[in-house]
This record gives structure tokens, sequence and C-alpha cells, in this order.
């Protein structure tokens, strides 16, 4: 493990569906002088309420307080530290590669290892669709790098306790 993957936390925040949330939330942690590693924000199974998942560039035992300050805020209705608890964590990426007829076959096995669809052909890009933690996304960027990789969307991670407990 790198000494950056040690210091990366998770957060995940239930908060008021309504404008001006995430810039609260992004100010507090900014005002922290922590870098946002990457920051998913959608709405929960009830709509008035959105889920963000932050990850953050801080060593783990930081992750907690940083959960303490977000439940002071008025629109967060929970902040959980869930670094140490079993997960289930997920990316999506898309990715544009240059593909040639010469190389699309080589292409294919890639996704195929990777379990990532092709979800746009041209005459001379593919467009992978990709999904699960940040590490296999990681490692097909670095598989398909020599084919000359055009454009990366990256979601940020997505997460959930596992289990009956709520995240």
């Amino acid at each position: 493990m790198s000494e950056v993957e040690a210091a990366v936390a998770t957060i995940s925040v239930l908060v008021d569906n309504s404008p001006g949330v995430l810039v609260r939330v992004a100010g507090l942690i900014r005002r922290r002088g922590v870098n946002i590693h990457s920051l998913s924000v959608g709405p929960t199974e009830n709509p008035a309420i959105s889920r963000m998942t932050i990850v953050v560039d801080t060593p783990p035992e930081r992750t907690e307080q940083f959960a303490k300050q977000l439940r002071k805020l008025v629109e967060v209705r929970r902040a959980t530290a869930v670094d140490g608890a079993a997960t289930v964590d997920r990316e999506l990426a898309l990715v544009k590669v240059n593909a040639t007829p010469g190389t699309r076959m080589e292409i294919m096995e890639i996704a195929n290892v990777f379990r990532a669809s092709v979800v746009d052909l041209t005459d001379r890009t593919m467009t992978l669709e990709v999904t699960g933690k940040g590490e296999k996304i990681d490692a097909i960027l670095s598989l398909l790098a020599k084919h000359g990789i055009r454009e990366v969307a990256r979601t940020g991670q997505v997460t959930l306790v596992r289990g009956a407990q709520a995240t």
C-alpha cells in the first residue's frame, strides 16, 4: 500500500436535498486544509435527502473528527466515518480510447477481463464503461494507456456499509 492510499479516508453524509448544502460541506472541509480526493452526491430513496460519499486525503484517525464537525451543520442529518467497516465501494468510469481495426480485439480482451462494456464505437475510438473499486479502474486505465486514452470521466467512489446497519 502506498503512502497516498494510506492517507485516504471515507465519510458518508446524509444531507437535506437543497441548494447550497454541497458548498457548505465542501467549505467546511476546505477550511481544515484537507483535499477532497473524490466526492459523489445523489438523492436517496427519500427525495428530500441526498447522500454524499466524500473521500478525503487525511489519515483515517482524523476521519471521525471530520464526521463530528459535519454533524454540526444544520443541513447534515448523519455523517459516518466508514473506514474500518465492511463496505461495498464502487466507482464508474467512462474511458474513450483510440481503437483502430487492428487494435479493437486487444481492447475487447482487456474489457472482458475487467468486465467492462463497450458503450460506443467509431472508426477511430472505442468508449468503455467500467465499474468497481478505484484500484480496478486504475488497472484498466494502465492497460489501455498504450492505445492512447483520449478522455476519462470518473464518478468518484460511492459506499454503503454491508448488511442491515445504516451507513
